[in-house]
């Protein structure tokens, strides 16, 4: 592999924000058994949280991102794992479309959410990591999301 010199067009560090949701937010884990009425609740209070934090922190339209969350577990949760929490990832990804900062998140527009573990606190907590692919050179974002291979059934 050859790495080039990085262009000064780019810049080497892309805009990134940082979004907690609100400590002791009932999340959705996908190992639970919920009521679909019971579930729906939950992920319109993932939503509105996610909706809300991204209003008042100010983040700005973007054409393509990429969202890593963290789940902080709560410190009586002894299984950590956090792709688990996916479905309360997913909502907050949504409350993220319906605060405008990404037209839609499908996959011409997000990466991810990429699940990430973070120390237990009490009650629980989601923090998403949002980046703004357009400032990343190409040759990074590659690394991020390689190119199909050829005989990839995708």
């Amino acid at each position: 592999m050859t790495l080039t010199a990085p262009d000064p067009a780019h810049n080497l560090h892309p805009r990134t924000w940082r979004l907690a949701l609100p400590a002791e937010t009932n999340l959705i884990n996908a190992n639970q058994n919920l009521h679909y009425r019971r579930k729906a609740d939950l992920i319109k209070v993932i939503r509105q949280a996610a909706w809300a934090t991204a209003r008042h922190h100010k983040i700005p339209p973007l054409q393509r991102a990429h969202i890593y969350y963290v789940i902080h577990p709560d410190t009586k949760t002894r299984r950590r794992d956090p792709g688990n929490w996916s479905p309360s990832a997913k909502a907050a990804v949504d409350g993220l479309v319906d605060a405008g900062v990404l037209p839609d998140d499908n996959h011409e527009r997000l990466l991810g959410p990429d699940p990430r573990i973070g120390p237990p606190i009490k009650g629980s907590q989601l923090v998403l990591i949002i980046t703004d692919l357009d400032q990343i050179p190409p040759e990074h974002l590659a690394h991020l999301n390689p190119p199909t291979l050829p005989g990839d059934p995708r």
